[in-house]
């Protein structure tokens, strides 16, 4: 599908239509961020493997209000992405906000992870934002204008056990990119990139990621709705002078935990971390998985954005929420510690 440039610079809220390029956007956070910039009305670029899957997103960013645009592409591919970036030129103009949030994964210990294996998820979950990174600074340097999203996790700041290719993968990506940032500020730019942090998310990937466990992967709860970070990625597009959001008080909770006690978190993920990914469904590691191909690509069907924890994820949070309002956070973080001193001070004074 594709589609020609709208002859309205603005949606009907008034804001600019923006052109906005979302990789891994065919299910999971990148399709609920597609749609979620659509609702601004935006001309979204719809990149991912799977052409069942792109195609009912771009169904989804049209019903909400945005011009859908789609580009199958593997991002593991530098050419291809290089070229999926100059058609949306072609057809849209000049990209605003590129969104990276495009990965794969295995669930298995590291020693029954194939060499192999261990490049493919590191080609897409490292270097597909290598490429979608260059492929955005190739065209935002120019004009020195745009905004790069990375969608990473709190895994790339605390890993955990059966997932050491994606948590390999996602501390590289926090490496490159405070490496990138400092480079544009270096030079004075105005191209904007930031990172946003995710906890543990309902997608597709626990149905369609490789897995040798014993039984089915799950997330470690507590589980948040897609749309949850899909909120957070759109404020962080438009305000990306933050290096770092966090998404959940269960992901900020661990990122000051693991700076505080990491042996003790260690010791805690080593007992807890294996129960903790698996339902008590078995799993005999013979259901078809996407490492290699996507399994909502040609003959495939469609994964949606949701996975299969529904009734289990969170479709708010108040800790997100905060984070986009940071001035009501600074507040309240000083009402607290007003309060708390004033009752410290009232302690002494009772006790003397």
């Amino acid at each position: 599908m594709e589609t020609t440039r709208s002859e309205h610079p603005r949606h009907h809220s008034g804001r600019p239509r923006q052109t906005v390029v979302v990789t891994g956007a065919s299910a999971g956070v990148g399709r609920a961020t597609a749609r979620a910039f659509a609702a601004r009305g935006a001309r979204v670029a719809l990149i991912a493997r799977g052409r069942a899957g792109l195609e009912a997103a771009a169904n989804e960013v049209a019903q909400a209000g945005g011009t859908p645009l789609v580009l199958p592409a593997d991002v593991s591919d530098a050419a291809q992405v290089a070229a999926a970036a100059d058609r949306v030129e072609a057809v849209f103009g000049p990209v605003d906000v590129w969104v990276n949030a495009a990965f794969a994964t295995v669930f298995a210990p590291f020693e029954e992870i194939r060499p192999e294996e261990y490049r493919r998820v590191t080609e897409v979950t490292y270097l597909g934002y290598v490429h979608g990174t260059r492929a955005a600074l190739d065209r935002m340097l120019p004009r020195d204008s745009g905004t790069i999203v990375q969608v990473g996790s709190v895994l790339a700041e605390r890993s955990i056990p059966l997932q050491s290719a994606y948590c390999g993968a996602k501390h590289a990506v926090r490496g490159f990119t405070s490496s990138v940032r400092t480079e544009l500020m270096h030079r004075g730019s105005r191209v904007k990139i930031t990172v946003v942090q995710l906890p543990a998310v309902n997608t597709p990937q626990f149905a369609w990621g490789l897995s040798r466990l014993p039984h089915r992967p799950q997330p470690v709860p507590p589980i948040y709705q897609p749309e949850v970070a899909a909120r957070t990625i759109v404020h962080a597009a438009g305000h990306p002078g933050r290096r770092v959001y966090c998404v959940g008080g269960r992901a900020f909770a661990t990122v000051v935990a693991n700076r505080l006690v990491p042996g003790l978190l260690d010791r805690y993920l080593a007992r807890t971390g294996f129960s903790s990914q698996q339902t008590s469904e078995p799993d005999r590691g013979q259901r078809p998985h996407n490492l290699w191909n996507p399994l909502d690509g040609d003959g495939g069907r469609d994964f949606g954005t949701h996975g299969t924890f529904d009734d289990r994820a969170h479709p708010r949070s108040p800790e997100a929420w905060a984070a986009r309002r940071p001035r009501l956070l600074w507040t309240g973080a000083a009402t607290a510690a007003t309060l708390g001193l004033a009752a410290l001070r009232h302690h002494r004074t009772a006790h003397r």
